[in-house]
């Protein structure tokens, strides 16, 4: 049942009713025997490119879409709802792009970001450390100058779309302390760069999860986005429109339950009744309903403050939060309405309470929300009082 959505524009609804005619008519026939078989979409990700699909936030004047945060994530959530991994690649290409436009010099933008944002180039972000997921600062992978390039050497973790992207957004020490890490756009085929085994993963299986390994590998200096140092600044930054980028994924799969567990609910008869007309079950039915609105609610409050050039950090720390515990919630219960039917593969509940539990994983961990939240009102606590 399309979500009835309030939006800012009557293109914004345009790209809505696009977003949902290219994942019912391409996507949807896709995503069971993908996921099934752990095979990637290779032309999925061209389709959506051409449509505009891939870089709707991104500003008009490097070949963007020029949407607001708010109308972008709805269309994320749109794509989620059909197809969970496609939408996390999408919200990672999005991660990925934010380091050269926020931080990028003039030139290197012209050069590299028409690829980028026409969806010609997909982009991974690679942050992560195998000792060092929550803790960036750990960051062991280095990159030293020589003349004018960089030697890269060391080993990146859990990156979507490892070993297919075009570029990665590489974050990397340069000199010690947690100043030192900076940012670097990396191509796909550069030498000395190699992949490891995919992930076996319990959910999103159709786009691969790899580790990377650089082996004296040579960049020109170039290609260093912003200043040496400012690494974390950076990444930071990226994170906070990420994780509403998940958060909108998170509130798709939710969405995508609900109603297979309504459909379900409504067409299943027990003890000469509908069994959502129990109330037992009924009850049930409508707390996942209002934990998928009040999600969707939370994320498009911090992507409005987004928009109108507010601070957002700790509600996009809330609304991943929110989120993803609700999808995880939500997908768990839509496969109790199912009963054993909902334990197969029979129906797709089981595979969107796998998928749901990565989301409270991805662009740090629930407790890292919570623990920046806590943070933001220590700060408020202890900043000047009002005066009397």
């Amino acid at each position: 049942m399309p979500v009835d959505r309030l939006l800012p524009t009557p293109e914004a609804f345009d790209l809505i009713e696009l977003a949902r005619d290219i994942a019912d008519k391409v996507l949807d026939p896709l995503v069971d025997e993908h996921e099934k078989s752990a095979r990637y979409p290779d032309d999925v990700f061209a389709q959506l490119g051409a449509a505009g699909l891939l870089s709707l936030p991104q500003p008009k004047e490097w070949g963007g879409g020029g949407q607001a945060f708010e109308v972008y994530l709805q269309v994320l959530e749109e794509i989620a709802s059909r197809w969970a991994a496609v939408a996390v690649a999408i919200s990672v290409h999005s991660l990925s792009s934010h380091p050269l436009l926020r931080f990028g010099t003039r030139e290197q933008k012209a050069r590299w970001l028409p690829e980028i944002l026409s969806g010609r180039q997909i982009g991974a972000y690679s942050l992560s450390e195998s000792h060092a997921g929550s803790d960036p600062a750990a960051l062991r992978c280095v990159a030293v100058r020589e003349g004018d390039q960089y030697v890269l050497n060391g080993s990146k973790a859990w990156i979507t779309h490892g070993c297919i992207a075009d570029f990665y957004s590489l974050f990397a020490r340069t000199s010690e302390g947690s100043r030192g890490i900076s940012c670097f756009l990396v191509a796909g085929d550069l030498a000395g760069l190699s992949f490891g085994r995919p992930e076996e993963k319990m959910g999103l299986r159709a786009v691969p999860t790899t580790s990377a390994i650089f082996d004296n590998a040579r960049i020109d200096a170039d290609r260093l986005i912003g200043a040496e140092g400012q690494g974390l600044q950076i990444a930071f930054s990226a994170l906070d429109s990420g994780r509403l980028g998940i958060a909108a994924v998170a509130v798709g799969l939710a969405q995508a339950a609900l109603d297979e567990a309504v459909s379900y609910a409504n067409g299943r008869s027990s003890f000469g009744r509908r069994i959502i007309d129990h109330q037992g079950l009924g009850f049930l039915l409508a707390d996942m309903s209002a934990a998928v609105i009040s999600a969707r609610a939370t994320y498009l409050d911090a992507a409005r403050r987004h928009d109108a050039g507010r601070p957002y950090s700790t509600q996009a720390s809330i609304a991943k939060l929110v989120a993803t515990d609700a999808a995880m919630k939500v997908t768990t219960d839509a496969v109790q309405v199912l009963g054993g039917a909902g334990y197969t593969h029979d129906y797709r509940v089981e595979r969107y309470m796998r998928e749901a539990k990565i989301t409270q994983i991805l662009q740090g961990t629930n407790q890292i929300q919570r623990l920046i939240v806590a943070r933001g009102l220590a700060a408020r606590l202890d900043g000047p009082s009002c005066p009397p």
